[in-house]
């Protein structure tokens, strides 16, 4: 996470260096996102993977609220304070600014004094090697009914909120419900104030409907809110669709905290890696193809249609919960430690 950080803080501090020195060109930026993109998946898996070292297994839904909260809040201020920036210092200052960010954080990461257990990369076998302990990985999220089902509920709703999100939700916006740029950034705004809310929310959740029906009932709301979406063709665009952004914004975190909190309680530490690497290969895979899908299906079925479908698609994402043994989870299971 610490070489992440570094690497992430150099790439991006390249950017400011090469506009001072008149050698900033279009190549640089798309090899400083390529970097910044790799770097950034070594460190989510990570992260994810180091929690359990961190906190004990009855305290991963507290720890991982924490950390959705800070997460959240970032995503609010964020924004708001890019533009000021680039606004008072200009565009490759405040990439310098993002830069510094970065050092920060492995300054922080380094200054965690609980020792880490070390890696254990060979398999249970005693293998070691990249094809053994990927193939290790892969098995353990297949092999269990509970973290498959979860891998393949986030991977369709997912593609489905990818449709309208990633392909045709602002042509919707301008070009059908004719907003302004301001009132499209106002919606994506309170989306992140009810991410806010459901990351203060989601241990209070999970306590009222077990960690099951949570997991199913969220999937559920935020896919009927996305399926509300086209009401906005009716009247009050810009208050129908924040209305339906908070409401997905709510039950995302309250979503992703309870189910990685979950998948980290039943995972042995020696596999944390590999399955949470796992995991992430298979929910953000579907997130370019839903986004590929929804620009055919919107160019040739229309916005709406693909919205729809969308919305149908995530609704229905719900099924891998409730048609197996994830719905009939209250608490988290008995931890697995070794």
């Amino acid at each position: 996470m610490i070489v992440c950080d570094i690497g992430r803080g150099l790439a991006l501090g390249s950017i400011p260096v090469a506009f001072l020195l008149n050698l900033l060109t279009l190549e640089q930026l798309y090899f400083v996102a390529l970097l910044t993109g790799i770097f950034t998946v070594f460190f989510d898996v990570s992260y994810q993977s180091y929690l359990p070292a961190l906190v004990d297994r009855p305290n991963l839904i507290e720890g991982n609220t924490k950390l959705e909260i800070t997460r959240s809040t970032a995503q609010v201020g964020g924004p708001a304070v890019a533009g000021f920036l680039i606004q008072w210092i200009g565009g490759a200052r405040a990439v310098a600014v993002d830069a510094l960010s970065f050092f920060l954080s492995a300054i922080a990461l380094a200054s965690i004094k609980k020792p880490e257990p070390e890696p254990k990369p060979s398999t249970a076998s005693g293998t070691s090697g990249f094809i053994p302990e990927m193939r290790e990985g892969i098995e353990v999220v297949f092999r269990n009914a509970i973290l498959w089902r979860i891998a393949a509920c986030t991977a369709t709703t997912n593609l489905g909120s990818n449709m309208v999100f990633g392909a045709v939700f602002l042509v919707f916006a301008y070009r059908q419900l004719h907003l302004s740029a301001g009132v499209v950034g106002v919606v994506f705004a309170l989306g992140s104030v009810g991410a806010l809310a459901g990351a203060f929310l989601a241990g209070w959740v999970v306590r009222k409907l077990g960690i099951g029906p949570t997991l199913g009932v969220m999937v559920i709301v935020g896919g009927l809110a996305l399926l509300a979406t086209p009401i906005a063709l009716v009247g009050a665009p810009a208050v129908i669709l924040a209305t339906t952004g908070f409401i997905e914004g709510l039950t995302i975190p309250i979503y992703n905290i309870n189910q990685v909190s979950l998948r980290q309680a039943i995972t042995p530490d020696r596999v944390q890696g590999r399955m949470n690497a796992t995991m992430r290969t298979i929910v953000w895979g579907t997130i370019p193809l839903g986004a590929f899908i929804g620009g055919i299906l919107g160019t040739s079925l229309g916005l709406v249609q693909t919205i729809v479908l969308g919305g149908i698609l995530s609704t229905l994402a719900a099924s891998w919960i409730f048609l197996g043994p994830v719905i009939r989870l209250r608490e988290q299971p008995t931890p697995v430690m070794a």
